[in-house]
């Protein structure tokens, strides 16, 4: 077992070492540009899309399972978590205040390649035995890139199934059991129990179910802890001007030790705050367009539009509020790491509450990451072994639900971990290649919308 652990240890040194860095933000900077920087210029437009995409749009209905808007917030719910609260605290504690700045980098071109992996996904789906629509790097692959390449795919497939169960199930269960332990007193295995009834009641509904769970508890939860961070900001607001002075300034130089911060290179800046800003967001990962692909709509580039505006509100709203309230709070110079990090941060500046609010929203965070990534998996299971695999994989990740709250999960960690990168290696290939054909959609979309605008005005 040592020796597996340490051959993974040494891949996971390489696939998340400086190539994929620059190979994740090299792609993400290559489809902004080539997109005209786009998914900046249209957030306002995606937002009104979204807003707009709480039901299907008229002659669509057929189109797909879940509405655009719910697309998003299953999506949403795989992305927003532990990554928000524990990962910014790892990113600052690692690479100091600096690595903010970075993650913003990473979700600014992270954009880019959400609004990319969304066309390709909806443009490339396609309907399966059971009438559900189905798609995401497997089948963009496949259909977009042809035959040849189709062992990328299958590849794809294969990680994305088995790293779900850590990185999406058992990390999750663990995490919420653990913070509700600490914090409430509850034993692990009965948040376990719960945790497993509960993921139970929704998957058996399928896409339809979770798309709806999600579309009702993701914006809850978002706004409810962006609330929670603002009063926080708004308790040390003195302090706000100097946080961002420390972000930018450790962003291109290194940050001393002090207190219990052991320092930090401005590499380590770079690499935590790019790593850990795709943890939390998943651009490039090819994770979020197998939700996208169940949307009821016609039109990819519509899509694209909502899909983007995941990376900007889990990275440039959510990872920001916890970042400036660990950094305002003077707290990470303490020592501290991950969530006990940010929760250190909450209670000093809303003491007697602060910690039980982080404690909360890493519960609901880490729960509908199980439903999402659920959704991701099954995904990859389906396109290696056909519908009938959709039974048996559901029960079968039901049941891995209470496991990952009384095992030791550091290799499963870190073999998710692993699998992760390289769920993004084939993604990412597949969208460099593939960006003519999101350009030219994009390209025609917005002549069409140009078109239909300049009609009616002269109407």
């Amino acid at each position: 077992m040592e020796m597996l652990t340490g051959v993974i240890e040494t891949i996971n040194g390489i696939v998340w070492g400086p190539m994929m860095l620059v190979l994740i933000l090299g792609v993400g900077l290559f489809l902004q540009l080539g997109l005209r920087l786009l998914p900046i210029l249209k957030l306002g437009t995606g937002i009104k899309l979204m807003w707009g995409g709480r039901s299907a749009r008229k002659g669509e209905d057929q189109e797909g399972e879940i509405s655009p808007f719910n697309a998003l917030m299953t999506a949403l719910s795989a992305t927003v978590g532990t990554g928000n609260i524990a990962g910014v605290a790892t990113a600052i504690f690692l690479g100091g205040p600096g690595a903010l700045f970075w993650m913003w980098c990473t979700a600014l071109v992270g954009m880019a390649t959400k609004f990319s992996e969304a066309v390709l996904a909806v443009k490339y789906r396609e309907v399966d035995e059971e009438g559900n629509h189905v798609g995401g790097p497997m089948y963009y692959i496949k259909n977009g890139l042809g035959s040849k390449w189709a062992w990328m795919g299958t590849l794809f497939a294969i990680f994305g199934t088995i790293a779900g169960f850590g990185i999406g199930n058992t990390v999750q269960s663990n995490s919420v059991a653990s913070v509700i332990e600490s914090n409430f007193g509850v034993p692990m295995w009965v948040s376990g129990v719960v945790l497993m009834v509960l993921t139970a009641a929704v998957l058996i509904g399928g896409i339809k179910r979770i798309g709806n769970v999600a579309g009702l508890l993701v914006p809850f939860m978002a706004i409810a802890y962006l609330l929670a961070g603002l009063t926080a900001l708004a308790v040390n607001a003195d302090a706000i001007p100097a946080a961002f002075d420390l972000v930018f300034t450790h962003a291109f130089s290194p940050v001393a030790a002090q207190g219990g911060f052991a320092g930090a290179a401005v590499w380590m800046a770079i690499r935590f705050g790019v790593a850990r800003g795709v943890f939390s967001n998943e651009a490039g990962l090819g994770s979020a367009p197998i939700a996208h692909a169940s949307a009821q709509t016609k039109d990819p580039v519509r899509q694209g539009l909502i899909a983007m505006l995941g990376t900007f509100i889990d990275t440039i709203i959510i990872c920001s509020i916890t970042g400036l309230v660990i950094i305002t709070s003077g707290v990470w110079t303490s020592g501290d790491s991950g969530a006990a990090l940010t929760s250190a941060a909450f209670a000093g500046a809303l003491p007697g509450v602060g910690n039980y609010l982080v404690a909360i929203s890493l519960a609901i965070f880490a729960f509908t990451t199980i439903l999402g990534w659920s959704v991701y998996s099954e995904r990859c299971a389906e396109y290696l072994f056909g519908v009938k695999i959709i039974k048996p994989f559901r029960l079968l990740w039901i049941l891995a639900v209470p496991v990952g709250t009384i095992v030791s999960l550091d290799f499963v960690w870190l073999l998710a971990d692993t699998l992760n990168a390289m769920m993004a290696i084939p993604n990412l290939i597949a969208l460099a290649l593939l960006s003519p054909v999101v350009f030219k959609l994009a390209r025609e979309y917005f002549a069409r919308q140009a078109g239909d605008t300049a009609e009616s005005s002269q109407s």
